[in-house]
């Protein structure tokens, strides 16, 4: 492992680094107190050793600590485990308390974590010091160098310096940057280092630009960072002017911003879209506002749209495109997601872990999504995808969008129609070439029935039919799998649940029809037009 020639002693004054006299004087200090600490384990959980991580079962930590463990093999639990957040939950319960207790195994856990975990030393793992574990950790080591007057403290937060502002090690245009101008900050700001400041502020105002674009969008491809990146984002201004430095107007402007997007791609069921990396159980928990439009386009890659701000039966779906895959996006472009009538209709196969693991990588993939293949045709991962005409109304909205991620033209219309709720989807691709597609359901929807291009399924009183047409001709041959190959969905991080996934025949042109809230809808189709229940549209849809 490279070697950084990193000076053991930071220049700085030191008068204010003394634990305090008696413990019911013990100061609150903004290093320590925040919203950076975990849920869990608290500070009992800790004092008691044991710790639990990232949702997975508790761990028996004992009062020598094996810097090492990884007891469930999980990446983001070694992360976690080795930011020592969970250490900094003692020191806050000293502040809030004045016991020394916490302070002294506090000081205990961070001095053996130090001795063991020497940067490029035999035996540390790599992983310790790549550049999340060294930002998120710094945090807990600031807030106890509040307490704590100790050489070993000050040249191990140098030691963290050094590497945060090495430009080999930065994470630009990315969160993991963002947290790395942060933890710079603090410790420039705590040391009295300016040049630290500096570049902390400088490299944030370029990431903020990357990350975050002048609509609002987050660029990281899974709406749920953008909760992330806000939160992170009013911290770094907090620092920014506690250490009496101005907020450059970039980073305000778009942080803002970001509230709009955050809204925008939440359900009317407080949960937002599961899109990339993002679970479907992600609660933003913090004021948005209501935004001016029911829909709308980022040029980042999203459609969201609804019925209403003010309804939870409001109807809501997405729709995916713009740049090829990166960072934690998935391979969904062309992808629609459905909601009406309180509930999931159509679905994304969902975040289940950053572990290196077949089913993980399958997440990533097209067949995941709700999208259309090209039959015979090879898939180009990485490839972007282009909304090329939009139609819109308060009742009614209409796209088009378009790709050559199987080397062909493929393109897909979506109609979505408020009040009497529906979906239209019309899938083609150039030189006459065949297509499919794929329909992942919620995994409360049971298949009730499956006959002549129409597939039911329904939970308890509630149904919804999918029909399934090739220039007006109704197309049989669906498919249903639940389980098996494709039958799958991650609701939440670590789970795998079976749930039914309709795949079509493959046909020339393929228009797909959702109705909620029905099993037997009416519909005709000629001359050029569908009706459903006496709703008519284009079979061209757009």
């Amino acid at each position: 492992m490279r070697r950084l020639a990193i000076p053991l002693a930071l220049t700085l004054a030191v008068g204010a680094l003394v634990s305090p006299a008696h413990a019911d004087k013990v100061t609150r200090t903004a290093e320590c107190q925040g919203d950076w600490l975990p849920g869990t384990p608290t500070a009992t959980d800790v004092m008691n050793g044991e710790i639990s991580l990232v949702g997975l079962p508790p761990y028996q930590l004992g009062k020598k600590i094996n810097w090492a463990a990884s007891p469930y093999r999980n990446r983001s639990w070694e992360y976690v485990f080795q930011s020592l957040r969970w250490m900094g939950t003692l020191v806050v319960e000293y502040e809030n308390t004045g016991e020394e207790r916490y302070l002294n195994r506090a000081t205990e856990i961070a001095k053996d974590w130090v001795e063991h975990n020497k940067y490029g030393a035999k035996g540390t793992k790599p992983y310790v010091w790549t550049d999340h574990p060294v930002s998120l950790r710094t945090q807990p080591l600031l807030c106890l160098s509040k307490h704590v007057n100790a050489s070993w403290l000050k040249d191990s937060l140098a030691v963290h310096a050094k590497l945060l502002s090495d430009p080999r090690l930065y994470k630009k245009g990315h969160n993991h940057g963002i947290d790395q101008d942060i933890a710079l900050m603090g410790i420039g700001c705590r040391y009295g280092r300016k040049e630290w400041e500096d570049l902390a502020t400088r490299r944030l105002t370029g990431t903020v630009k990357l990350d975050v674009d002048s609509q609002g969008a987050l660029m990281e491809q899974a709406p749920r960072y953008a909760v992330y990146v806000y939160g992170r984002l009013q911290v770094a201004m907090t620092n920014m002017k506690s250490c009496d430095r101005k907020v450059p107007a970039d980073i305000a402007r778009r942080s803002e911003a970001l509230k709009d997007f955050i809204a925008h791609a939440t359900m009317p069921n407080g949960y937002m879209a599961p899109i990339g990396d993002g679970s479907a159980d992600t609660e933003p928990k913090m004021e948005t506002g209501t935004p001016k439009q029911q829909v709308k386009v980022y040029n980042a890659g999203y459609v969201f749209g609804r019925t209403s701000w003010k309804e939870p039966e409001s109807a809501y779906y997405s729709i995916r495109f713009g740049p090829g895959l990166k960072f934690h996006g998935h391979e969904d472009h062309l992808g629609v997601t459905y909601f009406a009538h309180g509930r999931d209709i159509l679905v994304d196969g969902g975040f289940h872990s950053y572990e290196k693991s077949a089913y993980r990588y399958w997440t990533l993939s097209p067949e995941a999504h709700n999208v259309p293949t090209v039959v015979g045709e090879r898939f180009r991962p990485r490839t972007a995808s282009k909304l090329v005409k939009t139609s819109y109304g308060d009742d009614r909205q209409a796209y088009r969008l378009t790709d050559k991620a199987y080397g062909v033209s493929r393109t897909r219309s979506v109609l979505v129609n408020h009040g009497d709720d529906l979906m239209a989807v019309l899938d083609t691709a150039s030189g006459g070439k065949k297509v499919s597609n794929l329909w992942r359901f919620a995994p409360d929807l049971k298949l009730i029935s499956n006959s002549g291009g129409k597939v039911v399924l329904g939970d308890g009183k509630f149904k919804v039919t999918l029909l399934q047409f090739s220039s007006c001709r109704p197309v049989g041959g669906q498919k249903v799998e639940r389980g098996g190959k494709l039958g799958w969905v991650s609701p939440t991080y670590l789970s795998k649940q079976p749930t039914n996934v309709v795949v079509s025949p493959a046909a020339t042109s393929l228009l797909t029809v959702i109705v909620p809230g029905n099993d037997a809808p009416k519909v005709s189709c000629s001359g050029g037009k569908v009706t459903v229940n006496g709703v008519s549209f284009a079979a061209g849809v757009l």
